[in-house]
């Protein structure tokens, strides 16, 4: 009997399962009979009362103890998410069968005004002195085009965060291992790498750059932002529907 598919969603700095929205269903109507794991990094989500490890290689270790492996994986990752990824597929082949990485950067490979558009700078700095609810309002309208002005949306938002805090700690370690993270060597597992030309948060170059240099499937969209499963989810699901069904008959 063929395996169930087992994905696992894993999402960026400072968000939690909740923040894949309808994307995390909408996925399991399109996928009925796959596993559809959605794990917390140490910090976020329904362990923010856990301290975020320092490096990119330690939130994966973490996160690998919440996944039954028993199965190849198929990786579905989102900015720092996709590092999550990439080390995983790299240090583990066996476990991960694939993966897709959206809207993800390295150091080395990508400049670091690219990473972090220079024109997001200001927005970044601010959100030091905002208090935790004007974060969420910040982080909205940074990172999404089609719902930056929906306060329904930003009060869920900003409701989770008060449920589970993000700690300094774990916030200031989050973004060290997101900046220190580099790649050392292409992982050999099918690999899609979807970005946002209209992502305002990182250049979408930094993708296109990727997969340049690993030569990988890739696609982009025109106007979403840098938080595509919440802009076009049906898009996106739609784009690894097709992909999946291209590689793994």
């Amino acid at each position: 009997m063929k395996d169930r598919e087992h994905f696992v969603l894993i999402r960026g700095l400072l968000r939690e399962a909740r923040h894949w929205g309808n994307f995390t269903a909408d996925l399991q109507q399109h996928f009925p009979n796959a596993i559809i794991s959605t794990p917390d990094i140490p910090g976020n989500g329904t362990r923010y009362h856990e301290t975020s490890p320092k490096t990119i290689a330690g939130i994966t270790e973490a996160l690998r103890q919440q996944i039954d492996s028993s199965q190849p994986l198929r990786l579905i990752s989102l900015s720092m998410g996709g590092m999550i990824a990439i080390d995983w597929m790299t240090r583990y082949p066996d476990e991960v069968e694939a993966a897709v990485l959206i809207n993800t950067s390295a150091r080395l490979l990508s400049p670091f005004y690219h990473r972090l558009r220079w024109t997001a700078y200001p927005h970044v700095l601010r959100m030091i002195f905002h208090s935790a609810a004007q974060k969420e309002t910040d982080i909205l309208r940074l990172t999404s085009n089609l719902h930056r002005h929906d306060n329904k949306l930003l009060k869920f938002w900003q409701q989770w965060q008060q449920q589970c805090p993000v700690s300094k700690a774990s916030a200031r370690n989050q973004v060290l291992a997101a900046v220190k993270f580099s790649i050392s060597t292409k992982p050999q597992q099918p690999i899609l790498i979807v970005t946002s030309q209209a992502d305002r948060l990182v250049d979408c170059r930094c993708s296109l750059r990727l997969a340049q240099v690993w030569d990988t499937d890739y696609i982009q969209h025109e106007s979403a932002g840098h938080d595509l499963p919440l802009d076009e989810p049906i898009w996106l699901i739609n784009v690894i529907k097709q992909w999946v069904a291209s590689n793994f008959v």
